[in-house]
């Protein structure tokens, strides 16, 4: 089988789920947000928006908000100190495509560099709800235009954040 350092990088990402409370250092992160700018978007109109939520009051309060949704009280987003949301414009017919596309290029940036990463739902409705529409309005994003994507939560990794890869399933690719 042919492999690079992309197919390795690609192979090697797992979602992360325990973090320490160490902010990335700003070099890292600045990488992680430049590759989420490079993914691929429907006509290259560039649709998504990432916002990096590095502050811990909001960030918590973004946990909180996600959590209600899930109807529990722990925290979502597993401690990680920066959570990377990202936004589509909701006008544009491919903007969960785009957005999901910046998310893919997020989490495997972040396994390259050695930060753990997550992606974690709810994003949609996080952003349908009056707190998230506040939030969007105290960032300088119209809630109208503003779709959320997803969260890609951002770290160091804790002791026992990530779990081994599951063996791929073997009908995953039909030939034709």
């Amino acid at each position: 089988m042919i492999q690079n350092e992309v197919l390795s990088a690609i192979a090697a990402r797992r979602s992360c789920r325990a973090y320490t409370p160490d902010l990335p250092k700003p070099e890292e992160l600045q990488a992680v947000l430049t590759a989420g700018t490079w993914a691929p978007t429907a006509m290259n109109r560039q649709s998504p928006c990432i916002v990096a939520v590095q502050d811990k009051a909001t960030r918590d309060k973004l946990s909180a908000i996600n959590a209600a949704i899930m109807g529990v009280q722990s925290d979502p987003f597993y401690g990680a100190p920066v959570v990377l949301v990202v936004l589509a414009d909701a006008s544009i017919p491919t903007c969960v495509e785009d957005g999901s596309l910046v998310m893919g290029n997020l989490l495997l940036a972040a396994s390259s560099l050695g930060l753990g990463s997550c992606w974690i739902h709810r994003a949609r409705e996080t952003f349908e709800t009056e707190d998230g529409k506040a939030l969007l309005r105290q960032w300088g994003l119209d809630p109208a235009r503003w779709r959320g994507v997803g969260n890609c939560i951002l770290g160091y990794p804790a002791e026992g954040g990530f779990k081994p890869a599951a063996p791929r399933k073997p009908d995953y690719v039909v030939m034709v």
